[in-house]
């Protein structure tokens, strides 16, 4: 069975057996592997199947809004069907099993996907919807405990997600409430590099509100948790990375570079990695060398920088169309600042080429940002760019 070999379990159904289930009262009670697979498809302990289930084997649900039970030739026929991978959304009582938890999975998951083409904001009207299904589904439905705790955990990574963008949206104080929400939400449910990916968002937050042992702190704990479950070099590296931030933050330029060469040595060797979890899949070398651009340009040594931010925007590539565009404003701005006006305003021209349907009040911010300072600079490019600029966003996106 598709379900049994997922869950790593050894159990097998012939048809035989599956029509003694149907037919015979009492039916034959199901061996303990087939119990934990029947349980986590059909989302509902054993005993409500209509099985005579022994004390020791029975699990716990959730509360139960199917007040009938459910009965043994309905469990049978939803059997089939869920074996074939259908779903019956109108079956009385709302029952959650694994196909229902592997279509909010799905959808989950896809919200990094929205993030990175879309923008923050779509991905947060998404998130919201996605979040009150699942609330729905906590209080209203019927599901195992080995159910429940899923939905926890994805109701942990949502608030995680709302977290990020707070911070790409510039609403600071929200994005460090739902930080604090996701961080219970992931020790409730015992998952700790979970609350690894809340802590690295909660860094980037902290310093944002100017909050700079908040975000020391949450490298720290980030770092003991990592350690305490045998982290891949990739989550290390993300850690390594926040620590630059922190340090660079602060003008610790000696610790940046100590947090940079530690990020390094991962990076080199986050190819033994044997899973890396989705939030962390983003840290690569270009990364690093955009850690090591922001520590020169808070040295005030945009010359200096100006070569990482190119290998950082060679490095990226284009399925991360966001963050793309975020590094080639960082770049035209850090051009502007070497005095290089010219080719800063084609890497600028090349951004609003390219996010016109990024809906992104971050990277909004950063091409604005990149306006006022031109409109500094006596240069024929500079003032063409700027009313570019002024044309491009001026319905408020970018």
């Amino acid at each position: 069975m598709d379900e049994a070999a997922r869950l790593g379990i050894d159990a097998s159904l012939s048809v035989r057996q599956l029509r003694r289930w149907e037919r015979e009262t009492p039916p034959p009670l199901p061996h303990q592997s087939q119990q934990v697979v029947l349980e986590a498809m059909l989302g509902v302990p054993l005993a409500e199947m209509g099985f005579d289930v022994p004390g020791h084997r029975v699990t716990v649900a959730a509360p139960i809004s199917d007040a009938g039970g459910v009965k043994r030739r309905t469990f049978v026929a939803d059997t089939g069907a869920l074996a074939a991978g259908a779903f019956f959304p109108t079956r009385p009582g709302p029952r959650i099993g694994t196909a229902d938890l592997g279509r909010l999975r799905t959808r989950l998951d896809g919200l990094y996907q929205t993030d990175h083409t879309e923008g923050s904001v779509p991905a947060m009207a998404a998130a919201r919807r996605i979040e009150g299904e699942i609330t729905s589904v906590l209080v209203t439905a019927s599901y195992t405990s080995r159910i429940g705790r899923e939905l926890q955990t994805m109701l942990a990574e949502l608030h995680g997600h709302r977290a990020w963008y707070g911070y790409d949206g510039g609403l600071i104080d929200e994005g460090r409430a739902a930080c604090i929400e996701a961080l219970a939400a992931a020790q409730l449910v015992d998952n700790p590099l979970l609350q690894v990916s809340v802590l690295e968002t909660l860094v980037l937050l902290a310093l944002k509100a100017e909050r700079a042992w908040e975000a020391a702190s949450a490298v720290e704990n980030a770092y003991r948790l990592a350690t305490s479950v045998g982290a891949g070099h990739t989550v290390h590296l993300v850690i390594a990375l926040r620590d630059a931030n922190v340090a660079t933050h602060a003008g610790d330029l000696s610790g940046a570079r100590r947090a940079l060469s530690r990020a390094v040595t991962h990076q080199g060797r986050a190819d033994t990695d044997t899973e890396v979890p989705n939030w962390a899949q983003f840290a690569g070398p270009f990364e690093v060398d955009y850690a090591t651009a922001d520590m020169y340009v808070r040295a005030a040594q945009p010359k200096r920088a100006v070569p990482f931010l190119r290998a950082a925007v060679r490095g990226i590539g284009g399925e991360l169309a966001r963050n793309s565009a975020s590094y080639r404003v960082k770049l035209a701005s850090v051009l502007l600042d070497a005095g290089e006006a010219d080719e800063a305003c084609g890497e600028m021209s090349a951004v609003l080429d390219a996010c016109g349907g990024i809906a992104s009040p971050r990277l909004l911010g950063k091409i604005r940002e990149f306006q006022r300072a031109a409109c500094r600079v006596d240069s024929t490019a500079a003032r063409e760019c700027g009313e570019r600029i002024r044309e491009t966003v001026r319905g408020g996106t970018a």
